[in-house]
């Protein structure tokens, strides 16, 4: 199929909407963002790029902590207004009717009508040009009771909603599930399997052989049939 050349761009799929929160001069306020994203699991990790005018980064800077709440599709409405104004001259928390609460973190407001809210605490800040990455370290994670399954977060009860970039931007649902992920992709292993004719090794004495894969451990695996050889003629082949 052909391709398109369409420059250098900020394109990719999927985009989340999120709500980060920050205290600025005392005050919590909330943006909605889209580059936002796990950087790290072990401690866990995300990060969020801020343009440098934005007043809730002045909150980050300040307090050095601020929440990610990812809202459900029910608040929509509230998500975009809280991109469309500016904290600076307008009380979004009190136009949106937010309930907000406070963790472990003190200075990093949370939402309480979103179904998850995490409270965050800032490691590095990088100026990379246009925008601040803020990198923040995951404190504690809440979750609404009724989002839960078998005590584990449900996609399909939070319904959190997407930030896509096409003709227009708009904010698009989850579809539905097309695969289980690590697992759907063993049919294409499988094949791969029953086919191969990677590597054959041969031995001198019998007509043996054996496949072996590409994976880690291959030279080791011809090491130890040499020596088990013990100077009979070995002849070793790697077929590709």
């Amino acid at each position: 199929m052909a391709k398109v050349a369409i420059g250098a761009r900020t394109l990719f799929y999927p985009l989340p909407a999120v709500l980060v929160g920050a205290n600025v001069d005392g005050k919590p306020n909330f943006s909605i963002y889209a580059w936002c994203g796990i950087v790290n699991s072990n401690p866990p990790m995300l990060s969020v790029s801020f343009q440098h005018h934005r007043h809730t980064l002045k909150g980050v800077k300040q307090n050095g902590t601020f929440s990610v709440n990812i809202p459900s599709v029910d608040l929509v409405k509230e998500t975009d207004y809280c991109g469309i104004v500016s904290g600076r001259d307008t009380d979004k928390v009190a136009n949106c009717k937010f309930n907000i609460f406070y963790g472990k973190l003190t200075t990093a407001p949370w939402i309480s009508e979103g179904p998850i809210n995490l409270e965050c605490r800032v490691l590095h800040i990088l100026n990379l040009g246009s925008h601040e990455m803020v990198i923040g370290q995951i404190e504690e994670v809440h979750v609404t009771d009724s989002c839960l399954t078998d005590g584990e977060p449900d996609v399909t009860k939070i319904k959190p909603f997407l930030w896509a970039i096409s003709q227009k931007e708009q904010y698009m649902e989850f579809g539905k599930s097309i695969g289980m992920s690590f697992s759907i992709g063993k049919q294409i292993k499988m094949s791969a399997d029953r086919g191969k004719k990677d590597k054959v090794i041969k031995t001198g004495h019998n007509s043996n052989t054996e496949q072996i894969s590409d994976h880690d451990g291959t030279l080791g695996l011809i090491d130890t049939l040499q020596r088990k050889a013990k100077g009979k003629s070995v002849d070793v082949r790697l077929d590709t």
